[in-house]
């Protein structure tokens, strides 16, 4: 789909993720666009018609001692796991079971956002996202995307920068 596809979501199409921007004043654009299951974060990138450094996906993990763990990082980079367990003072960190995400976090793949999700877990975000004007994130559904200035989700999400790729 061409960005020129893309849409501004319509007032009625409020996700949690902006119901929780909305009751903190926090502003946001709001995205949506024709999902596919197989669609790779480079392909919402381009959808997007924005450059890969601003689009980012949330990856959530599980430390050795059991605690959970949200990192933040652009869609064209792997999260290091050693530098993931470091920010999170970790021995290890793995990757959750996709099957794990849901009742964890309430959201589903593909549309888990670090705004809303069940309960807060510690969130760091790639410290490249503070020096940009912008980032996209999920909105908690899929084909939904927020448009955000990166201080505002880290205020609201309670995230750490650190290096994560």
């Amino acid at each position: 789909m061409p960005p020129e596809e893309v849409q501004k979501m319509k007032k009625d199409e409020k996700t949690n993720v902006m119901r929780v921007l909305d009751g903190k004043k926090i502003p946001y654009t709001g995205h949506s666009y024709e999902p596919d299951a197989t669609m790779s974060g480079e392909e919402i990138t381009a959808i997007l018609g924005e450059a890969p450094e601003k689009v980012f996906k949330t990856l959530v993990t599980q430390g050795k001692s059991g605690a959970y763990y949200v990192f933040v990082v652009p869609v064209r980079e792997e999260l290091d796991l050693k530098k993931a367990a470091k920010a999170a003072g970790e021995k290890a960190i793995a990757m959750i079971k996709q099957k794990e995400l849901l009742p964890l976090t309430g959201y589903v793949h593909g549309g888990c956002s670090p705004i809303g999700m069940k309960k807060p877990f510690p969130t760091f975000i790639h410290e490249t996202a503070t020096g940009l004007d912008k980032i996209f994130v999920s909105a908690g559904r899929v084909g939904f995307q927020i448009e955000l200035a990166p201080a505002d989700l880290i205020a609201v999400g309670g995230c750490k920068p650190a290096d994560l790729v």
